[in-house]
Formats: C-alpha cells, sequence, structure tokens
C-alpha cells in the first residue's frame, strides 16, 4: 500500500495545483482637463513667439556704414561711406540711407573705423573745434615724438618742462589736456607741427610753450566707447 504525503486543499485538490497568479490591477488616473489646457496654450504660445522672432530678424532697414577709415577731424568723402541693410533695434541711432549724400563734407568727431555703421554723432558740419575750444600748433621735435607715432584722435597731457639742462622742479609740472587733430610733416629737421584741440582758458598757457619749446607730451590712453 503506498503512502503520499501530498497535501491537499480545502476543495479537495493538491496544494500545488490552487496556486494562482496575482494579477495586478492598475489605479485609474484622474484626469485634469485644466492641465491639458495649459499644456497646449504654451505650446500655441512658443510658436507664436518663434513665428514673431524669425519675422522681427527679417525686418532690416537700409542705414550708412562706413567703406573706409576716417581719422578724426578729417572731412568725410563720397568714398567713404557706404550703405547696408541690417536688422536694428529702433534704439540705435542709426543713419538712413538716404542721407548719405548730406554726410558728405562734414568732419569726423571721432575715428571712424570700416564696417562701423554710423550715427549722427559721429560727424558735425561746423568742425571739430567747439564753442569753448581753441586750436593751437605744437611744434615737436624729432626726439619728442612718439616712435608710434601720433595720429588725429590721440588723447594728450601737454606738460611743463625745465630748460635745457635745468634739474626737474620739485613740485607736480603743470599740464594741460589736449586732442589732436591734424598732425603735420616732419621738416628737414625732423620738427612736426601737431594742431591740438584744447580748452580756450588753456589756450594761452599752450600758446606761450608752443613759442619757448619748454613742453614735452603724454599720450593718454583712448577712450573705449
Amino acid at each position: 500500500m503506498t503512502t503520499t504525503n501530498e497535501r491537499r486543499g480545502l476543495d479537495g485538490q493538491k496544494a500545488a495545483d490552487g496556486l494562482r497568479p496575482v494579477s495586478l490591477v492598475a489605479p485609474r488616473g484622474r484626469r485634469r482637463p485644466g492641465l491639458l489646457v495649459a499644456g497646449v496654450a504654451m505650446v500655441v504660445l512658443g510658436a507664436l513667439a518663434a513665428i514673431w522672432l524669425v519675422s522681427a530678424s527679417g525686418h532690416r532697414v537700409p542705414v550708412v556704414m562706413v567703406a573706409k577709415d576716417v581719422t578724426y577731424g578729417s572731412v568725410v568723402t563720397g568714398e567713404d561711406l557706404t550703405t547696408t541693410s541690417v536688422a536694428v533695434d529702433p534704439s540705435v541711432a542709426v543713419m538712413p540711407a538716404g542721407q548719405v549724400s548730406s554726410l558728405v563734407g562734414r568732419r569726423a568727431t571721432v575715428a571712424l573705423r570700416a564696417g562701423a555703421l554710423l550715427t549722427r554723432a559721429d560727424v558735425t558740419s561746423a568742425g571739430v573745434v567747439g564753442p569753448d575750444q581753441v586750436l593751437v600748433p605744437l611744434p615737436l621735435a624729432a626726439g619728442r615724438v612718439p616712435a608710434s607715432g601720433l595720429s588725429a584722435g590721440d588723447r594728450l597731457l601737454v606738460v611743463d618742462a625745465p630748460a635745457a639742462g635745468a634739474d626737474p622742479p620739485p613740485a607736480t609740472p603743470r599740464s594741460f589736456p589736449a586732442q589732436v587733430v591734424r598732425v603735420g610733416s616732419a621738416d628737414v629737421n625732423g620738427t612736426v607741427v601737431v594742431d591740438v584741440v584744447a580748452s580756450a582758458a588753456d589756450g594761452p598757457a599752450l600758446a606761450t610753450r608752443a613759442a619757448t619749446g619748454r613742453f614735452v607730451i603724454v599720450v593718454l590712453p583712448a577712450v573705449t566707447p
């Protein structure tokens, strides 16, 4: 007689046969129509913003551009200017291309660089000498001209110098700010005459130093726009 150790369930079936895999039912999520509407609205707004940016970047206007470098104080010619079409912010004070002919004959109030957009403040019809300024010619001997030379627009300090062979004064020498307008050609002795613009109050003192030659110049850093 064979004895079995198989367990049977309450229903008389084998215990192994009574095991069934447990099926998991995912809980139903709650729909949120408000979030769906907000998502669609964000997509629509993003698309409209992209369309606006493309449209704005494509809006170009004809303006005046510098074709060749022009030194400070020089007269602007027709060859110095050209026109181009660019997309610019309305706050940028560019010159419309239709006004290019009216700019010829004016003087540059700053050093103009090729490729830059011209603004109204870059040129003037009144000349580079303002109402409270004077122009003084300074003769510079060969040994007093910087090795790199001078250019229109350079900012200077004209500093008092002692007489030849004398010791420097113990106190800080007097100095006068000025700006180069034009640099002449060297004569047979190497002397270069440099026209500078200074305040009207400093004009007489600069003229006296130009006559005596008892001065030296210091070149100041360029002003960053």
